[in-house]
């Protein structure tokens, strides 16, 4: 029996540590697609800062992407940015792929 306790805590323990990588990733590349946002929306410094706070704020709301996708789809279309879905979507991708190899860089995994 001990062997199976040990094996589910090891499962626990894995699932727990691959949530918070998870976690660290996507809080990354909301930040980063925030910088980058405000940075159209030609903000910059504590601007820019504060801006991608609002943005990893913004994916708190619900599960999944869908909620920063619209908040900064939206602040970009109220600034007269051009921008669509999809372009967005993909920069949000690049921005997952960059900030999941630098977490993973980081932590050894």
């Amino acid at each position: 029996m001990t062997t199976f306790n040990d094996r589910e805590a090891a499962f626990e323990k894995k699932f727990a540590h691959d949530a918070e990588m998870q976690f660290k990733v996507e809080a990354r590349r909301n930040k980063a697609l925030g910088i980058w946002a405000a940075g159209l929306l030609g903000k910059t410094g504590d601007a820019a800062e504060a801006y991608a706070l609002e943005v990893m704020m913004a994916d708190l709301k619900e599960a999944g992407d869908a909620d920063v996708l619209r908040k900064v789809l939206a602040d970009l279309k109220a600034a007269s940015v051009e921008m669509d879905e999809k372009t967005l979507r993909d920069r949000m991708n690049a921005f997952l792929a960059q900030t999941k190899a630098q977490v993973l860089e980081e932590s050894g995994d």
